[in-house]
């Protein structure tokens, strides 16, 4: 860990988070969910790209919906679990991190990452790795996980460990916001920035399968500071039913939210709209709301 290096995760546990999920491959309605949210971007974008990361493969729902588009010569999936890139099928796979991407400058000219950044120690080196993979005029697509996600499963550990065990530990990740997430793009270099979210909310039968299929996802606890040892019987019975409580629904089943944030940015081109220089506006915005300009500080007089 080098001088001043912050470290979150815990990057063998999330390795082997991802490969127990690929070898499971039963759990993959988040990501795909993703992968058709962000296709839907793409479809709004009136130009054609040829040179493709997907960054983030899974079981290849986004390569699959990028292979169906028009004008794609060549598509590489990038992944850091092993066992998401052993099925064969057209294209290049790659073993590799967000946060140590082997390929040259300007290699592609579009990079589509659904759900794979939210587990980045170093998120704004990530984000300007992509930047430097872009052509001028590439195309970011990215989601990632928001900070509404599981929020419900947050305080429900949090009130069962200060129950049975007097203290708490982290549990869920944080992550980023949608303003955060802006600033960190344009850090990286990207123009023209946008960031959106979006909640899903999903139902199981109870607390505890929703923890299930969060193990089946590779989306469980990763932390650094985690505690080392399996949950505590009773510990794990009452954040069930704490969670029930926050989270119940009608029917009886329990709800879960996942936030996911959408980031769309483009490497910077001199063909792209630049702001205007300051005072060089050719029209008062006091005119266009039809009200009456006046200096900073000064009140409206009853």
């Amino acid at each position: 860990m080098a001088e001043g290096e912050i470290l979150v995760f815990d990057r063998r546990a999330v390795r082997r988070h991802r490969e127990r999920a690929a070898r499971l491959r039963t759990a993959e309605f988040l990501f795909e969910e993703a992968a058709e949210r962000l296709g839907d971007r793409l479809d709004d974008v009136k130009r054609g790209f040829s040179r493709v990361m997907v960054l983030g493969a899974r079981c290849g729902t986004t390569a699959d919906l990028l292979r169906a588009r028009p004008g794609i010569e060549l598509l590489v999936e990038v992944d850091e679990a092993r066992g998401f890139l052993e099925p064969a099928k057209a294209g290049a796979r790659i073993l590799a991190e967000a946060e140590a991407l082997p390929f040259a400058p300007t290699a592609f000219d579009l990079v589509v990452s659904p759900l794979a950044l939210h587990w980045t120690n170093d998120l704004p080196g990530a984000l300007l790795q992509l930047r430097r993979c872009l052509k001028p005029d590439g195309l970011l697509l990215a989601s990632l996980l928001g900070g509404e996600t599981l929020d419900a499963l947050r305080q429900a550990f949090l009130e069962a460990e200060l129950a049975e065990e007097g203290g708490v530990s982290p549990r869920v990740s944080p992550m980023a916001d949608g303003r955060d997430l802006a600033g960190l793009l344009q850090r990286a270099g990207f123009a023209l920035p946008v960031v959106d979210s979006d909640r899903i909310s999903v139902t199981y039968e109870s607390a505890l399968a929703l923890m299930g299929e969060l193990r089946a996802m590779g989306e469980t606890n990763a932390l650094r500071e985690r505690r080392r040892h399996f949950t505590r019987r009773g510990t794990l019975l009452r954040a069930a039913e704490a969670y029930r409580g926050l989270a119940g629904a009608p029917n009886g089943r329990v709800s879960a939210v996942f936030e996911i944030v959408t980031m769309t940015a483009w490497a910077p081109h001199e063909s792209q709209p630049k702001p205007l220089r300051p005072g060089s506006a050719s029209t008062r915005l006091a005119d266009a709301l039809g009200t009456v300009e006046r200096p900073a500080g000064d009140k409206a007089r009853p």
